[in-house]
């Protein structure tokens, strides 16, 4: 199973998010965890890599399953499991562009409209929005249609 881990800037009222050339969709900058890379390592490194910045203090918001079916058969034809970090700052000035896509500072509230996944959707404005963790498992066509949506939450102590 892939593991990715992605991390969410917020500051002064604004996210900073990847728009991918392949579908025009926004995403939280990440990628795949290394072998023996922990999830939090993963998700600075990929950062670092896709914006040219370094987050400060990012911690775990979100844990999920990500599942892609086969509607006629009802079959998994893939699986990956995302970690979605925050951090309310940053060190540097970030890329306007990579290989990745492009670099955008957007206001909170867009996160409710851009372009993107709905599980996305939904895991991102957790994290800007609420307190505590957000498990949950997100289950898609192979068009990468939302099919079903489980989600859980916890509060911090």
């Amino acid at each position: 199973m892939q593991r990715i881990s992605n991390l969410l800037i917020l500051k002064e009222n604004h996210v900073l998010l990847l728009k991918k050339p392949r579908r025009g969709w926004y995403v939280a900058p990440g990628g795949k965890i290394d072998p023996g890379e922990s999830i939090y390592e993963a998700a600075v490194r990929e950062f670092q890599e896709e914006t040219g910045a370094n987050p400060i203090d990012p911690h775990l918001k979100g844990t999920y399953t990500m599942v892609i079916k086969n509607e006629e058969t009802d079959t998994v034809i893939d699986e990956w499991m995302l970690f979605t970090f925050i951090a309310r700052d940053l060190e540097g000035e970030p890329f306007e562009e990579t290989v990745e896509g492009i670099l955008e500072w957007h206001p909170v509230e867009s996160l409710k409209t851009l372009p993107m996944a709905e599980g996305d959707r939904t895991n991102l404005l957790f994290a800007v929005s609420r307190q505590g963790m957000q498990y949950g498992t997100f289950t898609y066509t192979e068009e990468f249609t939302l099919l079903k949506e489980t989600i859980q939450q916890s509060k911090e102590g």
